[in-house]
């Protein structure tokens, strides 16, 4: 019963925090080091954020924003496929590149701000599977 005490934060400022590139639980330290690793440790609250799945969620809703974004604009305007692809292919390409790698480090902070707020770590796993119930 104490996991459930545990999950009381505030989901919405968690999950912005995260959005930020910020710790869910101070907002003030940083939490990625790298351009995807997250932190071990919040250097300002000492929290620990390596407890925190982001698995393949955050390349998923990457993937569902980016097809939003450039490919349902591109099956919608006949402009774009009936242009040249010498010309069209680059700029749709470059489009996808800069879409992803911006999106991809926001969405993953806000996914590590979301499992904080719901209180998922990462030992957790073995109750989240289908193996569980064998």
């Amino acid at each position: 019963m104490a996991a459930m005490n545990e999950a009381a934060h505030p989901v919405a400022a968690s999950v912005l925090r995260g959005l930020k590139g910020h710790c869910p639980a101070c907002g003030r330290g940083q939490l990625f080091w790298k351009y995807l690793k997250v932190n071990g440790r919040c250097e300002v609250c000492d929290h620990d954020l390596s407890r925190y799945p982001a698995d393949d969620g955050p390349a998923y809703l990457t993937i569902l924003l980016t097809g939003h974004l450039i490919v349902a604009p591109m099956l919608i305007f006949p402009i774009i496929w009936q242009a040249n692809p010498i010309y069209s292919l680059p700029l749709i390409m470059g489009a996808l590149a800069a879409i992803t790698l911006t999106a991809l480090p926001r969405i993953k902070g806000g996914w590590i701000g979301l499992m904080y707020a719901l209180g998922v770590r990462d030992t957790d796993g073995p109750l989240h599977t289908a193996d569980a119930a064998d």
